[in-house]
């Protein structure tokens, strides 16, 4: 029962084949088995389908794979800040299949639970809903989804036994504990190999069965993507943007549990009233994030990404993806603010793609938008250019149908009647009627 082996390399000899599928635990660059997918670099195997929640970065993670050409396909949530990554997708040189971050979580673990598929409501009505089968539920539908099966997992842990008992630390959980579950053959590193008997059996997140060989990483770089700094000229901080915050802030209730989606979104976080208590949900395992530290400026949606150290308050709890993304789905999240590409007068909410020129794929927000109890979006008015991000209906691949309660943008708020149509209830401070009027792409009503 043995399953130590002395370095990543000869714990995947005789694992690896050109064109086998591989699973790869890890959120941005945190909890990334970094070991072991070096060695699956070394090896050069090629024509390899990738299954994990993003392919890193240009220079570390899965990323470097990409610049080898040993990877055909990609099984991911979202593209993120792998310029590569992006680029081989719009020219056509590498086969990405999307998947909201909540159903990949869950396909991972139905592939490991021996369940061949499930129905969510997550992408109804979205172009990654097309040629599936769908079923109605009550009085809502939901989109059938196929678990995810790999001929090869591999996974990162805090400390591991020699049994293959693993424990993960805080939000380096992630995605590793359904990516251990679903493959043929299971290897994982730890930071710290113990004796059998000296892990709590009740502390121990995944249960030794899954592991079939286990290593000590030699060493871990743990790099952050990115961080901001208090002072730094993030564009974030422009008084229009602080504005928009602040008024998003007034939508928090005491005891609200929130998630705060990237871009503009983040920045409410800092405005919270101070007489009511929110808890944040974070999507990468997390709920219950702060003290917010002085010397930095904290971005939820890097803590989300994986690409900001955080502290958490007193209460809070880690866990999986897959619990995270069962809090969202099931409806257990009070308040999510996102951001918007466009927004159509019935609540629809585009925000993930703009073909041919953006794929940065939808993350978590399919789950958010269709799970969540309330959606405010926050974005500007118009897009660079100056045309009308509020209009009829969106022109960009859709995250959601009917989904959106609020708009905030930096001339206004729309209350929405889902399905209805639009009314202005506020105009801020210095603009006109005719402003709004101007710049908005569709009818709505006034309500000042």
């Amino acid at each position: 029962m043995d399953k130590v082996f002395a370095n990543a390399k000869q714990a995947l000899d005789g694992l690896l084949s050109d064109g086998m599928t591989i699973a790869a635990g890890g959120f941005g660059l945190c909890g990334i088995p970094e070991n072991l997918i070096g060695a699956l670099l070394e090896a050069g195997t090629k024509g390899l389908t990738i299954v994990g929640n993003n392919a890193g970065v240009d220079d570390f993670g899965m990323g470097p794979l990409l610049k080898t050409r040993q990877v055909k396909r990609v099984y991911a949530s979202y593209v993120g800040e792998n310029k590569e990554f992006e680029r081989q997708v719009l020219a056509g040189e590498l086969e990405l299949h999307l998947v909201p971050q909540g159903t990949l979580a869950e396909k991972l673990r139905a592939g490991g639970a021996g369940i061949p598929g499930f129905y969510t409501r997550t992408a109804f009505g979205t172009k990654l809903a097309d040629g599936k089968e769908t079923k109605t539920f009550g009085d809502k539908e939901y989109v059938l989804e196929e678990a995810i099966h790999a001929d090869l997992s591999i996974v990162k842990a805090w400390k591991g036994d020699r049994l293959g008992n693993l424990v993960f630390r805080k939000t380096a959980r992630n995605f590793n504990p359904m990516i251990a579950t679903c493959g043929k053959t299971c290897v994982a590193e730890v930071e710290e190999l113990v004796e059998i008997g000296e892990l709590e059996p009740d502390q121990i997140h995944v249960p030794g069965i899954y592991v079939d060989r286990i290593i000590q990483g030699e060493k871990y770089e743990k790099r952050i993507e990115f961080r901001t700094i208090a002072g730094a000229n993030t564009g974030k901080e422009s008084p229009i943007r602080v504005a928009m915050a602040q008024r998003a802030a007034k939508e928090l209730r005491d005891g609200f549990y929130v998630n705060l989606g990237i871009g503009i979104p983040t920045l409410v976080a800092n405005y919270i009233p101070e007489n009511i208590d929110v808890t944040l949900q974070s999507e990468n395992g997390l709920l219950g994030i702060g003290p917010f530290p002085d010397e930095a400026h904290v971005d939820p949606d890097l803590i989300n990404a994986g690409k900001q150290t955080i502290t958490s308050q007193p209460g809070s709890s880690y866990f999986s993806s897959a619990e995270s993304f069962a809090m969202i789905r099931g409806g257990h999240v009070d308040l999510s603010i996102l951001g918007g590409l466009e927004v159509s007068a019935n609540g629809d909410l585009a925000n993930w793609m703009v073909p041919g020129k953006m794929v940065k794929g939808p993350g978590g927000a399919m789950d958010l938008v269709s799970g969540v109890k309330r959606v405010v979006v926050l974005m500007e008015h118009t897009a660079k250019d100056g045309s009308p991000k509020i209009k009829d209906q969106c022109d960009l691949p859709l995250t959601g149908k009917e989904v959106v309660d609020l708009i905030i943008t930096d001339l206004c708020v729309f209350e929405v009647n889902k399905g209805k149509g639009l009314k202005l209830i506020e105009l801020h401070e210095g603009v006109t009627l005719e402003d709004v009027k101007g710049k908005t792409g569709c009818e709505f009503e006034v309500g000042l």
